[in-house]
């Protein structure tokens, strides 16, 4: 269980910030963090396809995106959080839904985006936003999902003090689990894996046969 200084976190945007600053340093900064989804997947899209960001919050890693010229949707099950999106990014198609369940059809995206959220899931709903990802994907379809990994040796301890203070039992969870070979146990394939940040931040690509 987190501490008290997550929920202050969320409700103090300044706190939110400061944390993703500091904790953003080993890869180069918040813009650069913000970036890592479309840097693991630009060479493989046709300019202006339709993007997916599941659990967009109020757009940050949607703006990239964006910027670069793709159709990007982004779904949050939090109303006040996609209503900060349509203030920053007004080109942004905004869908109110589950992640586990999203409200859109079937082979509707030739991308989708997970940035810093999965480990926000039990791994049964894990699963679940992985299988929905599968079926909005069209084939030949990329999922890039940006998130937490074991630290190497050197940002171990940082890494174990920020989930104790910021995070849940579920980013403990994934930390235990191999996510290339539950992507691959759920039918994608092509799946890569590139370690960033001292092996704290993971970048996988898979794609929907």
């Amino acid at each position: 269980m987190a501490s008290f200084l997550r929920p202050l976190a969320y409700r103090h945007r300044w706190i939110y910030d400061s944390v993703t600053a500091i904790s953003s340093l080993s890869v180069g900064g918040v813009a650069r963090l913000r970036a890592l989804g479309l840097e693991g997947l630009n060479q493989r899209l046709v300019p202006g396809a339709a993007v997916l960001d599941l659990c967009c919050g109020s757009g940050e890693a949607a703006a990239p995106w964006l910027q670069a010229g793709f159709a990007v949707t982004g779904l949050d099950i939090a109303p006040r959080a996609l209503d900060l999106a349509a203030q920053r990014h007004p080109d942004l198609q905004r869908v109110q839904g589950l992640a586990e369940s999203p409200p859109l059809p079937d082979g509707q995206f030739a991308a989708i985006q997970l940035s810093v959220a999965l480990h926000e899931f039990s791994r049964p709903e894990r699963e679940q936003v992985l299988r929905s990802c599968l079926r909005l994907l069209m084939p030949g379809g990329w999922l890039v999902l940006v998130d937490l990994h074991p630290a190497g040796p050197w940002l171990q301890l940082p890494q174990q003090l920020f989930c104790a203070l910021f995070e849940t039992h579920t980013a403990i969870a994934m930390l235990e689990d191999n996510l290339p070979a539950q992507l691959d146990a759920l039918g994608f394939v092509a799946v890569e894996q590139e370690l960033l940040a001292g092996q704290a931040l993971q970048r996988i690509t898979a794609q929907r046969p």
